[in-house]
């Protein structure tokens, strides 16, 4: 079942076709990644389905609902969530405090619960519960982000490069976690620079170039496809 869907999507910055009318799926339970390289327009599509940024031309459909229209703010109480690039944690606040944040429209009795978890999926973060977040590592300020998103209980996670700027081993620690939060039932879309590990944990995968979408398929054979591992995954022609 289809919980996303991204029509014609069209994105301008002034004259520029940042997003050139792209149609791509995300079905409920899977984990589809978008990769390509620098200014191919995949922060500015996660943007765009989020209303952060204007829509030029196209519609997004979440659970079949046009969200057209819809304030920003309103989207966490329907289940779709983003984590911005640069995480966007609160600074000044503990991380304690910026998980309770997540959790700040729900008038549910599982907040504690879903705390628990976090603090099971995030040891760190349970040993610097009342540390400022600003303080925090880069690593360390990653989970955080990705915490205080899943304290929203998502039906639909938007990541965006969520391993920028992050030492090799951290990278691939985040994205198992990422590969775990997909295991627990959240449906994900994954915006990733590093395309090797993005694709080795996503079903499907969308390459993106140009503003345009120009290969969708598998993961698994997208890893295998040579304009793919030529062009993204380091390795040379032949």
């Amino acid at each position: 079942m289809s919980l996303l869907e991204v029509r014609g999507l069209e994105v301008r910055y002034g004259g520029i076709r940042a997003v050139k009318g792209i149609h791509l799926e995300v079905n409920e339970g899977e984990l589809v990644c978008l990769i390509g390289a620098n200014g191919a327009g995949k922060s500015s599509t996660l943007k765009a389905i989020c209303g952060l940024v204007p829509m030029r031309l196209g519609r997004v459909l979440y659970a079949g609902e046009d969200l057209s229209g819809l304030p920003v703010h309103a989207l966490p109480r329907r289940g779709l969530v983003m984590v911005p690039e640069g995480r966007g944690i609160f600074p000044q606040l503990t991380v304690a405090e910026n998980l309770a944040m997540g959790a700040y429209a729900r008038r549910d009795a599982q907040k504690a619960d879903d705390l628990e978890r976090m603090h099971r999926l995030f040891p760190r973060l349970l040993e610097r519960r009342g540390q400022t977040a600003g303080t925090l590592s880069g690593g360390e300020q990653q989970m955080l982000a990705i915490g205080r998103a899943l304290m929203s209980r998502p039906k639909l996670l938007l990541l965006d490069e969520p391993s920028m700027g992050l030492a090799p081993m951290l990278v691939a620690k985040i994205l198992d976690i990422v590969r775990e939060i997909a295991r627990q039932g959240v449906t994900i879309l994954l915006v990733e620079q590093n395309a090797k590990l993005a694709l080795e944990i996503a079903g499907r995968g969308y390459v993106m170039e140009s503003g345009a979408i120009s290969l969708a398929a598998e993961a698994k054979s997208l890893l295998a496809d040579s304009r793919v591992r030529e062009a993204y995954l380091g390795e040379g022609a032949g």
